[in-house]
């Protein structure tokens, strides 16, 4: 990926609604924020990803993830387990715009009930419940866009 692809991804992004856009092919990656992120002393660095291309991405990759990871701990944490994104792609809480979300906090789900709908490459997938429960927090915003592993909904 030469420099001009890179400004032009860039500016691509800022213009639109995304708070967050990641793309990786073989050994470029590229991570884009708008979240805030709150810088933490570390006792000991955490390893740095290479990123020839983009060096100062990691280092708002590394502070976004340590502002996550410093919000989730400060919170209270609801109770469930939690369903969590199986890919990268931009999270729909339901079946259009003008259509009621598939579930929410409080709803009684059956197994394999759809939860969220990611659309990754263009491809709506849905996201099933991995069990009978009670819908106890969504993680998550309407045309949020979502990492791998990222929470999407817990289950009590």
């Amino acid at each position: 990926m030469n420099l001009n692809e890179i400004k032009d991804l860039m500016a691509q992004f800022d213009q639109s609604s995304l708070k967050e856009f990641s793309y990786k092919n073989g050994t470029d990656e590229l991570v884009f924020s708008k979240n805030e992120a709150k810088l933490v002393a570390e006792t000991s660095p955490a390893p740095q990803p290479v990123v020839p291309a983009v060096a100062p991405q990691a280092q708002t990759t590394t502070s976004a993830a340590e502002a996550v990871s410093e919000s989730n701990t400060t919170e209270s944490v609801a109770e469930g387990d939690l369903v969590e994104s199986p890919l990268v792609g931009v999270a729909y809480l339901a079946a259009g715009p003008d259509k009621p979300n598939f579930v929410s906090v409080g709803d009684a789900v059956k197994k394999g009930q759809t939860l969220v709908i990611i659309e990754a490459m263009k491809v709506m997938n849905e996201i099933p419940a991995p069990k009978d429960g009670v819908v106890t927090e969504i993680l998550v915003e309407n045309e949020e866009m979502v990492e791998f592993g990222k929470g999407l909904v817990r289950i009590k």
